[in-house]
């Protein structure tokens, strides 16, 4: 589990297939502290550490996971949001985040407003429904609040620390972002499914 709360900007080192396309990221945490098999966010996708060095790791990325992911769009030197793993007893800063990613969305618009960015984007009409305003979502791994909804089209906010702290002030309209709705959103929608249902 992870909460959105970027800890980390990682730069990929180096990427090879194998069967499953395996990067190597740099990274400013202590990798005394991480041990192998450790969950890391890269992106918003939970990623399980299955090398490191002093200041990098490695990761396995399978087929699947690259299907419906930005990862599959990395190249040396592509810069990606990392969180470690939610430990017990640590704040809880955005909203819990599951790390499995659901699609990616499409930036359609990037506008200033006072020292902030207004972001649109547009979802695959699938996860529209998950999307509410004042609802929670994590995209490229930051828990964010939806600001309006208009189908599939919604827009959020993106204050200074953030494009600071994240990969989010490097957005470009056209750039694809993972997309992870709020599990509390999939459960409401899915009971409703099965009352309509019965």
């Amino acid at each position: 589990m992870f909460t959105g709360i970027v800890t980390d900007i990682g730069v990929v080192r180096s990427l090879r297939n194998q069967g499953d396309m395996r990067l190597k990221i740099g990274t400013g945490y202590d990798m005394d502290r991480i041990d192998l098999g450790a969950s890391i966010s890269c992106n918003g996708v939970c990623l399980t550490v299955v090398g490191k060095g002093e200041d990098s790791f490695e990761v396995d990325i399978s087929s699947e996971t690259l299907s419906v992911t930005n990862l599959r769009n990395c190249e040396k030197g592509t810069r990606i949001n990392l969180e470690c793993a939610l430990r017990v007893g640590d704040d809880l800063g955005g909203h819990i985040v599951s790390g499995h990613v659901d699609g990616v969305a499409e930036i359609t618009r990037l506008r200033e407003e006072g020292d902030s960015l207004r972001v649109s984007l547009r979802t695959p009409e699938e996860f529209a429904k998950f999307i509410a305003p004042k609802g929670s979502l994590a995209l490229n791994g930051v828990s964010l609040t939806v600001n309006e909804v208009d189908n599939c089209a919604f827009g959020i906010n993106l204050i200074p620390h953030t494009l600071r702290n994240t990969t989010w002030g490097e957005a470009k309209v056209g750039n694809h972002v993972n997309l992870e709705v709020d599990t509390l959103a999939r459960y409401v929608s899915r009971l409703r499914e099965f009352e309509i249902s019965n």
